[in-house]
């Protein structure tokens, strides 16, 4: 089968200041002085997952455990401190609440924007817009600017631009918990009909009942580090076993 995604031997570390840092300027003079002070973070230490062609992927874990660390990183957000990743196809990444938008535009010219993000005409757009709003069920809010929206309205409309294209490769993160119970359902019937034409998707969330229903494949992060891969019954089951899991949302 044809890769879609490699993640080879993949760590991230970030630097957080030790000291608050009141102004651009104060930061400039202290790091010419080398008087700044850090503290390692590692999100990620040498972790591996290959994922094939029309393969679905779905990464479990706590909170901080990496898992929208390694989404970014595949997205491209983030570059890692060490290893490889390579991608191969076009990718539609559903990953913060926001990310594409405009807030100062209205849903009908965010529409058009994220369109063009993702590579769609202007005239493309026009002719599925209807599909989209409906879909995120934003009818009455077309006009109204994107900042006055809830968090829930602002992923309704940036998962139903984006599965609407039918993107090669589908990231989907922990957003779609904001959205109402309904919405989420709707949303996984969608995922799975994108599955079942071939999209390959990579999925973060809270429930492994989810993972274990739409996915392949799961990844269990702990602490940055692959805890287990393989099956995603067998992953999930084992995951559940600890009693550590998060309540489900």
């Amino acid at each position: 089968m044809q890769k879609a995604v490699i993640v080879s031997n993949v760590s991230m570390r970030f630097r957080m200041n030790r000291e608050r840092v009141d102004s651009l300027k104060e930061y400039a003079i202290r790091r010419l002085k080398k008087q700044l002070t850090y503290d390692e973070f590692w999100a990620l230490r040498d972790v591996s997952v290959t994922v094939e062609k029309g393969e679905n992927l779905g990464i479990i874990g706590l909170n901080g455990s990496g898992k929208s660390t390694l989404l970014k990183i595949i997205a491209g957000v983030f570059r890692p401190t060490s290893g490889k990743v390579e991608v191969h196809g076009d990718m539609a990444p559903l990953i913060e609440l926001g990310a594409g938008f405009d807030s100062n535009l209205t849903a009908r010219e965010n529409v058009f924007l994220n369109g063009a993000v993702l590579g769609c005409s202007r005239a493309f757009m026009s002719t599925r817009f209807d599909e989209i709003i409906d879909f995120a069920e934003l009818g009455e809010f077309v006009d109204v600017p994107v900042q006055n929206f809830s968090s829930g309205m602002v992923a309704r409309l940036g998962f139903s631009i984006a599965t609407l294209v039918r993107p090669e490769i589908l990231i989907v993160d922990e957003i779609l918990s904001v959205g109402d119970f309904k919405f989420r359902q709707k949303c996984q019937k969608r995922m799975r009909e994108m599955m079942s034409e071939g999209t390959t998707v990579l999925y973060v969330g809270h429930s492994a009942n989810i993972v274990k229903d739409i996915c392949d494949k799961a990844l269990w992060l702990e602490k940055g580090e692959a805890r287990m891969y393989g099956d995603a019954e067998e992953v999930c089951s084992a995951y559940e076993a600890t009693g550590n899991v998060e309540a489900e949302q």
